[in-house]
């Protein structure tokens, strides 16, 4: 295969832009990664992965799933295909027996499994580390063509044609064909493509406080059959997940809440383990326990983008990807499954570009296909961080777990062949005109 007569500039190195560049070498595609920092690294420890992320893999290359099944951590009854227990992890849920209201007559109480949430087929799925699969990612990028300590400034026209000129921070320039925009929610790349106004990140009026707990402790507190499953603990304008992360060494615990506003110039400080408790006060004794126990404590506030009008511009070229074009709430875990899907769909576009000016046509067809279905993300993750909090369908149990019984089949049995198929169809109308 010949070396493609053009050039792609990817800004960000993070599990998106990693993933892109792989994508777009296995096509002999000349790329090259701009990362802002001196090292490639992902904040935050547990990441999930539907068997939509894991198909979208398979799209792109083998040797990324099975970078994804050397570093997954799946429940520890082997079950893949359970995504969570739901329970209720909120005492003024119950009566003053104990007993779950709604669920008298089984007896239920606060902590107890009310159902399961399923994956609807038998994809692979799994938790991981993000730095551990980024760094199984990076095993297949050569240093070659990563950039780092770059720090994106502006982008500009090259004279004479729709090339971008990247400015860095530190003085240099770079000259591209086009620029792909995998810089996450604090995107450059959005910035300047969108306006500063259109670019800004909204809050969500949530943010988590994130924490890990050594398995062995978990275990104490919750038995091993808890401790090693997924959970998810609801409550009354926050909820409760816990999962197991590194090859069931340790339980990673995610605990939402709730405010108006965020002021703090910072989206993730330092919290103490007194704040969190003051936010449980009056939640059961097992959500209780696993707050207190809650070891390196973060506060994260939760952001997302509103919905972006177009995710490229053809003078220059720039075309948004994964977080940058359309950051989410956790709360359907798919978001990095997401960004994985705009890698398979942008790269095999950009791969059948035969020349810099087909690329307009690929970024077209990109945003025509994947805006909807990201957009929509966006907007139904924030509803099922509602529906968890007793905010979308109130405490009714029996409507929560009929509306999570439809929720996810959308996100997880998507046919991403077939969306490529159609993408690449819209790219070859264009052509035609």
């Amino acid at each position: 295969m010949d070396t493609k007569p053009f050039n792609i500039a990817i800004v960000g190195g993070g599990i998106s832009g990693v993933t892109l560049a792989i994508c777009l070498l296995q096509h002999n595609v000349p790329v090259t990664i701009y990362e802002s920092a001196a090292r490639f690294g992902e904040i935050g420890a547990g990441l999930g992965m539907g068997p939509n992320s894991v198909r979208a893999m398979g799209l792109i290359s083998p040797d990324i799933v099975a970078g994804f099944e050397r570093c997954v951590t799946l429940n520890g009854d082997g079950n893949r295909s359970n995504w969570f227990t739901v329970r209720v992890g909120d005492q003024r849920k119950a009566g003053p027996d104990g007993v779950l209201r709604q669920k008298e007559s089984a007896g239920l109480r606060v902590g107890d499994a009310i159902f399961e949430i399923n994956y609807t087929n038998d994809g692979q799925a799994g938790g991981v580390h993000r730095a551990h699969f980024l760094d199984e990612l990076l095993k297949l990028v050569p240093k070659s063509v990563q950039r780092l300590g770059k720090r994106l400034v502006d982008i500009t026209s090259a004279d004479g044609s729709q090339d971008a000129v990247l400015h860095f921070a530190d003085g240099t320039t770079a000259q591209h064909s086009a620029v792909i925009g995998c810089d996450g929610i604090k995107s450059r790349t959005r910035q300047i493509l969108l306006g500063e106004d259109e670019a800004k990140p909204v809050f969500t009026g949530k943010y988590a406080y994130r924490g890990l707990i050594p398995m062995e402790k978990a275990t104490e507190i919750l038995g091993n059959e808890i401790a090693a499953n997924s959970q998810i603990y609801l409550g009354y304008h926050g909820h409760l997940l816990t999962y197991p992360i590194q090859k069931g060494k340790t339980m990673n615990v995610v605990a939402f809440s709730s405010c108006e506003s965020w002021t703090d110039p910072q989206w993730v400080v330092p919290t103490s383990r007194e704040k969190m408790l003051a936010d449980y006060e009056g939640w059961g004794a097992t959500v209780g326990a696993v707050v207190g126990a809650m070891e390196k404590r973060d506060v994260w506030a939760l952001f997302e983008h509103a919905p972006a009008r177009t995710y490229y511009g053809t003078g220059p070229r720039i075309c948004l990807l994964g977080d940058a074009a359309h950051a989410t709430t956790p709360h359907q875990g798919a978001g990095a499954g997401m960004c994985i899907e705009d890698c398979a769909v942008l790269g095999r576009l950009i791969a059948a570009a035969a020349a810099a000016p087909d690329l307009d046509r690929a970024f077209r067809a990109y945003d025509r296909v994947r805006r909807p279905r990201t957009q929509r993300l966006v907007r139904t993750s924030r509803e099922a961080g509602a529906l968890y909090q007793f905010e979308l369908e109130a405490d009714d149990l029996d409507a929560i777990q009929r509306n999570l019984a439809r929720r996810m089949a959308w996100i997880w049995d998507a046919d991403l062949r077939q969306d490529l198929k159609t993408a690449l169809a819209m790219m070859l109308r264009d052509e035609r005109g």
